[in-house]
């Protein structure tokens, strides 16, 4: 009995560690594990698409603590129970604007005296912000005296303003620094770069890129892509010199065919191609973090004369421009477009009067903000143009096109007297300041996603 009892012993010692590992431990990870992974799978599908840096730790199975640098994600270290989730984090990317904060929104107006948020409205050239009498080719000290006395919305750019890349770049950047230090907004810096006939940088031999076709011979291809492609590069381009905001594409359906003034610069006579053109190059532009700007709301497509010189005037009724001119920003609100242009066109069939649009609260308030839902920006068209500047002085213009319910002024023939008549217009109760904090706050959500 003394020598088989070792025996005995060691063969149930052996039997139990078989059984070991049969299967019965697992028993309990089974009960323990399957509950929490179920609970938790939509916390990780969000965890995922908002911190694209995560996918690794769905890659390694073994359950080590989630790396320092990630902190957020430390209570979800094994996002492998969520299988869709590894395409998602490739979505927040795509977008080039964080959603607005309201608050901070609030805080920013309740900060801002009258003359600042005056001087938000406004979008001039930097002759006119600093007053010199030449070509401003750099963001100096000049520039930052004027700019602490007004600080503007916003700057635009004409092909005089930039000589190189190099230059370029390091004016805007000043001027963003300028605007940042003073007011802690950042300033909308705008250019002109439709490509064919109007363009501030390519074409003119002074920036390495190519010379981009009319956008005419680009609506005649019938491809979208080759729209998007054309506002994939020139986002490029434009952001890497520093601007924000492009003044394109033209959303103009050529109904007139003696129309010379967008003749050659709108895509198509057919607004359902046009639609498709100023999607697709603005979706190209704005992946890099340019803000488009259809224009020239509500069409300037139907007119024969050119706002430049004087009144240009389209016979279309509302429902004839419904039907055509109306589509293709209509197709923009819908697909979230931040900026509309209003263009100087006289509507008097829509109107009864001469008024151009961008000063019509008809156009402006009753077309494209009740009827067509849209909440963004509105800037006018430059207003040192003929069809304003040649009828209205530089303070009625101003103050006009924000009782119609446009936020931003471009241009005016004289800044101070326009700044002036706005301030004005407030003190007397033309414009009530509440109607000021309206475009005010599409002003902030548009900034604080740049």
């Amino acid at each position: 009995m003394r020598t088989k009892t070792p025996f005995l012993i060691t063969l149930i010692l052996i039997i139990g560690l078989l059984c070991s590992g049969c299967g019965l431990p697992f028993l309990p990870e089974v009960s323990e594990a399957a509950p929490p992974a179920a609970e938790t799978a939509p916390a990780e599908t969000w965890g995922a698409a908002a911190l694209p840096a995560s996918p690794e730790p769905s890659e390694t199975p073994a359950p080590e603590p989630v790396p320092e640098p990630v902190p957020d994600s430390a209570e979800e270290p094994e996002p492998e129970p969520v299988p869709d989730s590894a395409a998602e984090p490739e979505e927040p990317s795509a977008a080039p604007q964080k959603a607005p904060d309201e608050a901070e929104i609030d805080a920013l107006l309740s900060g801002m005296t009258l003359e600042e948020k005056v001087a938000q409205l406004f979008v001039v050239t930097p002759e006119a912000l600093t007053g010199f009498d030449g070509t401003v080719t750099a963001s100096g000290e000049l520039t930052r005296e004027s700019f602490a006395e007004t600080p503007v919305g916003g700057l635009v750019y004409m092909g005089d303003n930039l000589e190189n890349a190099a230059q370029t770049r390091e004016m805007l950047s000043d001027m963003r620094e300028i605007s940042l230090d003073r007011i802690g907004l950042v300033p909308f810096l705008c250019v002109d770069e439709e490509g064919g006939t109007v363009a501030r940088i390519s074409g003119s031999g002074r920036f390495d890129t190519r010379e981009y076709p009319d956008m005419s011979d680009v609506g005649e291809t019938g491809n979208p892509e080759e729209a998007r492609q054309i506002g994939d590069e020139m986002g490029k381009y434009l952001s890497d010199l520093g601007f924000n905001v492009d003044f394109a594409p033209v959303a103009d359906v050529l109904s007139n065919p003696e129309n010379g003034v967008v003749k050659y610069r709108a895509f198509s006579s057919d607004p359902e191609t046009v639609a498709a053109m100023t999607a697709a190059f603005t979706e190209g532009l704005e992946a890099h973090g340019v803000l488009a700007s259809y224009k020239h709301f509500p069409g300037h497509g139907n007119t024969a004369k050119d706002s430049h010189l004087g009144f240009a005037e389209s016979d279309a009724d509302l429902e004839t421009l419904r039907g055509r001119e109306l589509i293709p920003f209509a197709d923009g609100i819908g697909n979230g477009i931040s900026m509309i242009m209003a263009g100087h066109i006289s509507l008097p069939e829509v109107t009864d009067s001469e008024r151009p649009a961008s000063l019509s609260r008809t156009v402006i308030t009753e077309i494209l903000r009740d009827e067509m839902g849209f909440d963004g920006l509105v800037i006018t068209d430059a207003l040192n143009m003929g069809a304003i500047a040649d009828n209205y002085t530089s303070g009625e213009a101003a103050v006009m096109a924000l009782e119609a319910g446009v936020d931003l002024l471009l241009m005016p023939s004289s800044f101070s007297a326009a700044y002036d008549a706005v301030l004005e217009a407030v003190s007397d109760g033309t414009l009530p300041e509440e109607r000021i904090d309206a475009s005010l706050r599409r002003i902030l959500r548009v900034k604080l996603g740049l």
